[in-house]
């Protein structure tokens, strides 16, 4: 099973989004609360555009 976008409104009528894995755990989560229901898709948009290739930054070392 494929992962998915999770559009939903939080507690104070805002709009976020997380992304689940095929299993559902949830994988990653919008750092920020989106006013309209069209910026937080734009988010989802924006990481599908910008993730594919995306550089790891080890900060580790």
């Amino acid at each position: 099973m494929a992962g998915k976008f999770e559009l939903y409104k939080d507690k104070s009528g805002e709009f976020r989004f997380r992304l689940k894995a095929g299993n559902g755990e949830v994988i990653a989560t919008s750092s920020e609360s989106y006013g309209t229901k069209a910026a937080a898709l734009n988010g989802i948009e924006s990481i599908k555009k910008n993730a594919a290739d995306a550089n790891l930054d080890d900060q580790t070392d």
